[in-house]
């Protein structure tokens, strides 16, 4: 028995390892019934504008109305000082033009852009520091 116990320890491991990985670029929810990738986008704060000029470009854009784009989910939306602010969507490929096509017509002139693709690593990071107690 003491023999099967490792090899039973290491296929959990796997199996955990397996389903923490699964979900990170082919995300899916209930509303979402197709694949869809994390994108984090960087909203770098135009310093040579105030925060009074940012929002009076976004709002005669219509930026805070039309992002994001419908069918796109937000999954985190954080300021960073200093920086500006960092948003995660959840996007399914098929918006990813319309997406940039926003950002590109109303977020540019109130914030430079950063694009990444994304993905979760804390479940995986969470199960191997699990294996290593």
């Amino acid at each position: 028995m003491r023999s099967l116990q490792p090899k039973l320890s290491a296929a959990l491991v796997v199996m955990v390892l397996l389903l923490a990985l699964t979900p990170t670029l082919n995300t899916q929810t209930a509303a979402q019934k197709e694949p869809a990738i994390l994108l984090t986008i960087f909203l770098r704060h135009d310093q040579s504008k105030t925060v009074d000029e940012i929002n009076e470009h976004l709002q005669k854009t219509g930026w805070m109305k039309d992002f994001p784009p419908s069918g796109v989910d937000v999954v985190s939306w954080y300021v960073m000082m200093g920086i500006g602010q960092v948003v995660t969507l959840q996007v399914p490929p098929d918006k990813l033009r319309e997406v940039n096509r926003i950002v590109e017509r109303e977020a540019w002139g109130g914030y430079r852009t950063e694009f990444y693709a994304t993905y979760d690593f804390k479940p995986v990071w969470e199960a191997r520091k699990a294996t290593e107690k």
